[in-house]
């Protein structure tokens, strides 16, 4: 069974390659309009570009869907509400949220300096706290 998404907006962040583009692309193939978030950093969250979520947002417009990047951090109070504000001001509304951004240290937990810990926290925990605050109240008015 096919579902459809037409109509819906869907907000995902670390969108701009692994499993964030493919939830990405597959929504958009499905009719849903799409943020791709993605700040552009190395899997160890270090660097920065918006090339990553661009070339997911052209790929999505070359087979005909809707989407627009968003380079945010997750990590941030403001860059979380600008996905959410991107998404109300193209489309107007946000159905759907999949809290994907994570980065990698490469080190084991002996290894793991509280540094290392306070980037993974920040961006898997707070940031997946962040966006959900800035989209809760949108989505729960929606239904």
């Amino acid at each position: 069974m096919t579902y459809s998404f037409e109509g819906k907006v869907a907000i995902i962040t670390g969108a701009g390659g692994g499993l964030g583009r493919c939830h990405a692309v597959e929504l958009a193939k499905r009719g849903c309009k799409v943020v791709v978030n993605d700040l552009g950093g190395a899997m160890d969250g270090t660097g920065g570009s918006s090339a990553a979520a661009n070339a997911v947002v052209d790929e999505i417009k070359a087979a005909g869907g809707e989407a627009i990047a968003n380079g945010g951090s997750v990590s941030d109070a403001k860059g979380a509400k600008s996905m959410v504000d991107d998404a109300m001001n193209a489309w107007g509304r946000v159905d759907i949220l999949i809290n994907n951004a994570g980065i990698l240290r490469g080190c084991t937990f002996a290894k793991m300096t509280e540094d290392n810990w306070d980037i993974i926290y920040k961006v898997h925990v707070l940031g997946t706290f962040r966006v959900t605050k800035a989209a809760w109240n949108i989505m729960r008015e929606q239904g």
